[in-house]
């Protein structure tokens, strides 16, 4: 057995020698390799070009659903942009959303501002509140990276100095005032109590409407304080019930008005009750319930549009609503605006680079969704609308748009 083994063992050993004699003589007689397929042809390099841009607002915390409206509307002008094929230079533009969180706090909302410029985004859409915007917008004018808020209102924003900081709305100078006026104009109050939250957008308002108010004859007979996290407000509205006012003004949000309009019912606190564009919203009515009453509470936002731009507007906030399942709650469109505005000083200065389109941003002139969009030298819209609302039936009701 083991001698046969062998011998068909060193057969096949034979037959492979063999073989490699062939397999290394196989060279010398076939033909010369034929030249390789060329590769595929590269895209040019640069072809298309990654812009980022950075949104903030506050996503999470009570005024989570003002946080993810704005972000709505960053992501939809995101994908309007892409869908468009816009070119910037020679280049085709992809737009990427760089979504972040501040919930409305002031360090967070910094942390964030950080967190994007070592992203190296081409630009920033937010903050939603001034009290996160305004010491933001150092970090962005440290690295040159424009800034357009949507709705931070308060004036300091725009009055440090720096190139970097725009808003497509009217600020509180005018949004206060004009609420001052018409308490005592239309409204006709006289005895006026105001309430703010202590934050830079409620403080801020709060102190344009007094001063508004004080200058058209009204008295205010007490001015208290709160913050933007309570719930109980029984001991200053008592307080300021005791001064018999007829019209109360509350600087802050939403989420604390809501509340603070079941109490001011539940006090027997016979009011009309004013406040900002914090204020202002469709979820007021869910958060006060019958609480909101029938013209009982009036308020403004910053922006509004009316004429020729309504119709597209109006359109726009049915697709929101289509494309989203909610409604718009306030600033959806203008975030969708600055987005927009922001592509184009690209497109004008045909560069991404923050230093080289800048100029263009404050030389915009632009027919948003908003209406028309240019700034001042301090960043500031120009000829800036506020709308003015009440609320009848549960539903915010439009009474006039004022510029």
């Amino acid at each position: 057995m083991q001698l046969k083994w062998t011998a068909v063992a060193l057969a096949a050993l034979s037959l492979v020698a063999c073989g490699k004699k062939e397999e290394a003589a196989a060279p010398a007689t076939s033909p010369a390799p034929t030249a390789a397929a060329p590769a595929p042809a590269t895209p040019p390099a640069g072809e298309t070009l990654t812009v980022k841009i950075g949104h903030v607002a506050p996503t999470s915390g009570p005024i989570a659903h003002l946080g993810k409206d704005n972000e709505l509307g960053a992501k939809m002008a995101i994908e309007d942009l892409n869908a468009q094929g816009v070119k910037i230079g020679d280049k085709t533009a992809k737009f990427e959303l760089i979504a972040e969180d501040d919930a409305g706090d002031p360090k967070q909302g910094t942390a964030v501002a950080q967190k994007l410029v070592d992203s190296q985004v081409n630009g920033v859409v937010g903050h939603l509140n001034s009290g996160t915007t305004i010491p933001a917008s150092k970090i962005y004018s440290d690295a040159g990276i424009p800034q357009i808020s949507p709705s931070a209102t308060n004036p300091k924003y725009t009055r440090q100095g720096f190139k970097t900081t725009f808003r497509v709305v009217a600020d509180d100078t005018h949004l206060g005032g004009t609420l001052g006026k018409y308490a005592v104009d239309t409204l006709k109050g006289k005895n006026i109590a105001v309430i703010d939250d202590r934050t830079a957008y409620g403080q801020g308002v709060a102190d344009e409407f007094e001063k508004a108010a004080k200058a058209a004859g009204a008295t205010i007979v007490g001015r208290e304080f709160t913050t933007d996290k309570s719930t109980d407000f029984n001991a200053i509205l008592t307080k300021l019930k005791g001064a018999k006012p007829d019209i109360l003004f509350f600087g802050g949000m939403d989420a604390v008005g809501g509340p603070m309009l079941k109490q001011v019912k539940q006090l027997g606190l016979n009011v009309k009750f004013m406040g900002g564009d914090g204020l202002c919203t469709g979820e007021l009515a869910k958060l006060a319930g019958d609480a909101v009453g029938e013209e009982m509470v009036y308020c403004a936002e910053a922006g509004g549009v009316d004429g020729d731009f309504k119709a597209p507007l109006d359109a726009w906030k049915t697709k929101f609503k289509e494309k989203n399942g909610v409604d718009v709650q306030i600033y959806a469109p203008y975030v969708y605006d600055a987005v927009q505005v922001l592509a184009a000083a690209m497109q004008k200065a045909g560069s991404a680079d923050p230093a080289k389109y800048l100029p263009e941003v404050g030389k915009i002139e632009y027919k948003g969704l908003t209406g028309p969009i240019a700034f001042d030298e301090k960043g500031d819209i120009k000829n800036g609308a506020l709308t003015l609302y009440t609320y009848k039936g549960g539903q915010r009701t439009q009474i006039a748009v004022v510029r």
